[in-house]
């Protein structure tokens, strides 16, 4: 006896020393019984008969099978709302359920637990748990997994020998009371082991473990059985679960992944017992396998890409997801109008299309539909929604996809191919991966896109005009050949092909309308107390007091219900310009100048500044924003000016002058009353002599806005007023003006006049500097390293004259000027230069009322053609007569 128990024990050595060669010799020896059992079934298939069955499947069963394959798989998710229970810390059932996918459709195709299914869930758990917590919760689910497979085998004991169910299996009981052993077992071990392990495993969460586990293998078992009622297999079926339960028990034995082979040759024997044929057996078998593992597998792989993937983006701060959602958006933006394109070629020209190598190449890959009038809709639908798509809209997301998955749908099933398929599913997943790139509310067209869809579209109509003029029926007076690439096939044909353009034309109109619509307004209502209150607050700028014309939009900038910031702005296409620097809190305005730039991008709008400071223009370009000099604001230092010394001899002499003909200044303050408006009147229109008034970066003759600060006028001997300025006092002890008039009878130098005494005025009330206005163009493009643009600036300056007294402008101003500020138009990067100087020419030059006449060609001020008077002219007279024609308050101060 003691001998006996000392070779147990040396064996019992053995087998532990090398365990891990026996286990591996006992998992070759069943591959290799597998194969040569494959082989056999093999070589018994009728391959024929295989694929005339899997042939004739109805879709209406595979779909019954792919919903209760899903059906089936969900007890598992038990498992993982229990691991959370022995973990710390809280876990959304959302992601719970992601992650109990994941890891038992990985575990069904690579076994039973094991370390693949510990692995995934250390991963997917280990955030709020320690390594070793959950190591031991994993370890306690295991130990539950095959609960539910042991009791089945209990049931099937009872159905072969109690009730005669499967009895031909019988001889394979001792399978079944093995695998029906471990449940008892494993309830004896964990209530009367007394060990820390099993703690927190009481009664109650060995039940639910139980009940999940019996849940997983009844829904297995009864999903296998379910398919064979599909198959309408001639057997009766409840003889199965015997044979499933034998199968599953030898599958789990033989430690092979998922059982794979071992479980199949089983059941493909065992079928055979009860009379399926073997091909029979394999389709059964291969659906099960199909639909219970591969395919939900699959949503596991895309839900495990979709995590690692949102970690990944996590550690590279988002940039992962940005560069695919771009990308995808990119594609989805070409394929649209590639379709679009094609299908308008194809319905225009058919000919050409049809006799094209490389349309004949490229058609394959665009979308099928009926007939012509239906591919001229589609490509006209397809178009509208690719240009909400590469605006980035919201609202054309939806149609977009319905009217992707209606084109998808149609074209598979006039003509299938599954390269066809392939693409057209990875443009419908680019699709929506696109969804989080759309996040405006509207679309706003540049001038870009509008002469794109113009070309296109107005382009169409034109070619399929022409088209229908070649294929006229000929007259015997008048015969023309019809090209080759023009030819259609019947003059019906081609009615019915216009009648379907004017359809797409208006369905076009409408989902413009729909994706440039939105209630939202960036907007606020002109409110004089909420600007008054703010220049009050923190003190205007040299443009604060333009807001006072009502003729710009307004947008501020609010921190707690309190306006902070205040932009001035017109809308030019899908860009709003914005009038010089923003008034108002300084310490916020960077903030202010991102949420503006926020709710413009979501209305689809980029903002332009024009008239800007160096300082602002650095704070844009830091968040993207180019720029361009476009000329230098001119100040006077009131401290240092004085009409004493040789240098200004000449004013001296003209202000004695006025003085010995009678000529008075004087400061008017308002409330003005009618007559006194009648005067201002009178030496506006005479100065206007006939042109309109123009808006924008500068004022004009409104007797609202007038009413807002004093004017200063010059009367002659007589008390007729003769000129008249008025001031805008701003901020940091600046004076300013914006208009300033004069008779056209007045004498020769009255600006000067204007010009000294408010600089005495200004001195009087302790005002530091004297605003003089921008001078266009001047220092622009002097380096031979400037920006090209402002090169070509610097040419027009240079020998402008012709036009524009540029340098004469500047050089009048200098010689009161004691420092020159540059000035700027900042511009987003993707914007054209040349459409962003011509949408500001087109602002600025805008007129208050209808012109009589209009001038041929839309210059800018500083850029048109202006008479000059004669050399012998003052300078001063000369810039009397281009006043009149300079930027903002430039024009009329300057003078």
């Amino acid at each position: 006896m003691k001998k006996l128990r000392v070779l147990f024990r040396r064996v019992l050595a053995f087998i532990e020393k090398r365990l891990t060669i026996l286990k591996s010799l006992f998992v070759l020896s069943m591959l290799v019984f597998v194969i040569f059992e494959i082989g056999n079934i093999s070589r018994q298939l009728n391959g024929r008969q295989l694929r005339a069955s899997l042939a004739t499947q109805d879709p209406g069963t595979l779909l019954l099978m792919l919903v209760a394959g899903f059906v089936a798989v969900l007890p598992m998710l038990n498992y993982d709302f229990t691991i959370v229970q022995f973990l710390p810390g809280e876990y959304k059932k959302r992601y719970i359920v992601k992650s109990g996918w994941i890891v038992n459709t990985f575990t069904n195709i690579a076994g039973f637990g094991g370390f693949l299914g510990a692995t995934l869930r250390a991963n997917f758990y280990s955030k709020q748990a320690t390594h070793k917590q959950v190591v031991f919760a994993i370890s306690k689910i295991a130990l539950f997994l095959l609960s539910g497979l042991s009791l089945l085998c209990l049931v099937s004991l009872g159905l072969i020998f109690g009730f005669n169910v499967g009895s031909v299996y019988g001889h394979y009981w001792i399978w079944l009371v093995g695998g029906g052993l471990y449940f008892p077992l494993l309830m004896l071990v964990t209530h009367l082991r007394d060990s820390k392990f099993f703690a927190d495993l009481p009664l109650r969460r060995e039940l639910r473990l139980t009940i999940g586990s019996s849940f997983e293998w009844g829904f297995c078992v009864l999903f296998f059985v379910f398919i064979g009622y599909l198959l309408k297999v001639p057997v009766n079926l409840p003889n199965v679960v015997p044979l499933f339960a034998i199968a599953s028990v030898i599958g789990v034995v033989s430690m092979l992944p998922g059982g794979l082979g071992t479980f199949d040759v089983f059941m493909i024997i065992g079928l055979g017992f009860i009379g399926v044929d073997r091909s029979t057996a394999v389709i059964w078998l291969l659906f099960y396998r199909l639909f219970y593992y591969i395919f939900p597998f699959l949503v596991g792989v895309f839900l495990f890409i979709q995590d690692a993937g949102q970690r990944l983006n996590t550690f590279l701060q988002g940039l992962p997801k940005l560069v695919l959602q771009k990308t995808a958006h990119g594609i989805l933006v070409i394929f649209l109008y590639f379709s679009g394109v094609m299908l308008l070629i194809l319905s225009t020209v058919p000919n050409f299309a049809l006799n094209n190598r490389l349309f004949a190449r490229l058609y394959p890959y665009t979308f099928v539909f009926l007939d012509q009038v239906t591919n001229i809709i589609m490509a006209f639908l397809l178009l509208g929604f690719a240009r909400g798509i590469a605006a980035k809209v919201q609202r054309a997301y939806y149609p977009t996809l319905i009217l992707l998955v209606v084109a998808i749908l149609n074209t598979l099933w006039r003509d299938f191919s599954w390269k066809m398929a392939l693409l057209l599913g990875v443009i419908l997943i680019a699709t929506i991966f696109s969804k989080h790139e759309l996040y405006r509310e509207k679309m706003a067209l540049s001038w870009g896109s509008t002469l794109f869809d113009w070309v296109l579209f107005a382009g169409s109509f034109i070619v399929y005009t022409i088209v229908g003029v070649y294929n006229l029926p000929q007259s015997p007076h008048h015969v023309h050949k019809v090209p080759t690439a023009l030819f259609f096939p019947s003059e019906r044909l081609w009615i019915t092909g216009f009648i379907g353009m004017l359809i797409a034309a208006l369905a076009l109109l409408v989902i413009y309308q729909y994706l440039t619509y939105s209630r939202r307004q960036l907007a606020a209502a002109f409110d004089e107390q909420r600007v008054h209150q703010l220049i009050k607050k923190f003190g205007g700028n040299e443009v604060s007091h333009l807001a006072y014309l009502r003729d710009k939009e307004l947008y501020f900038y609010q921190v707690d219900g309190e306006d902070q910031v205040m932009f001035m702005y017109q809308q030019k296409a899908n860009r709003l310009i914005v009038m010089g620097e923003p008034v108002g809190n300084p310490q916020v305005l960077t903030t202010a100048i991102e949420k503006f730039m926020d709710d413009a991008d979501s209305l689809g709008f980029s903002l332009v500044f024009y008239e800007i400071s160096s300082e602002l223009t650095m704070q844009l370009h830091e968040i993207g924003y180019d720029f361009i000099k476009i000329g230098e604001e001119g100040y006077v230092r009131l401290a240092d000016f004085s009409l004493s010394g040789k240098k200004r001899k000449a004013e001296r002499t003209l202000m004695n002058k006025f003085n010995r003909e009678g000529y008075q200044f004087q400061l008017i303050q308002p409330p003005y009353t009618a007559e006194q408006f009648a005067k201002l009147r009178r030496i506006s229109d005479s100065w206007l002599d006939g042109r309109h008034e123009e808006g924008f970066s500068l004022g004009f003759f409104d007797e609202y806005y007038l009413n807002r600060t004093p004017i200063a006028v010059i009367s002659d001997k007589n008390g007729q007023w003769v000129a008249f300025a008025n001031l805008m006092p701003m901020s940091n002890g600046v004076l300013s003006i914006d208009l300033m008039r004069h008779l056209k009878s007045a004498p020769s130098g009255i600006m000067d006049e204007v010009f000294i005494h408010l600089f005495q005025e200004g001195q009087a009330q302790d005002y530091q500097s004297f605003d003089l206005g921008n001078a266009p163009l001047a220092n622009v493009g002097v380096s031979k390293y400037s920006f090209i643009q402002e090169r070509l600036a610097h040419l027009v300056y240079e020998y402008g004259y012709r036009f524009y007294g540029f340098q004469g402008l500047r050089a009048y101003k200098n010689k009161y000027v004691t420092q020159w500020i540059p000035k700027y138009i900042a511009y987003s990067k993707h914007s054209s230069i040349l459409f962003v100087l011509l949408q500001i020419m087109l602002v600025v030059n805008q007129k208050v009322k209808a012109p009589k006449h209009r001038h041929l060609l839309l210059i800018p001020r500083f850029l048109r053609v202006e008479q000059r008077k004669g050399p012998d002219e003052t300078l001063a007279d000369l810039r009397s007569g281009l006043g009149k024609h300079l930027p903002r308050k430039s024009r009329d101060k300057t003078q």
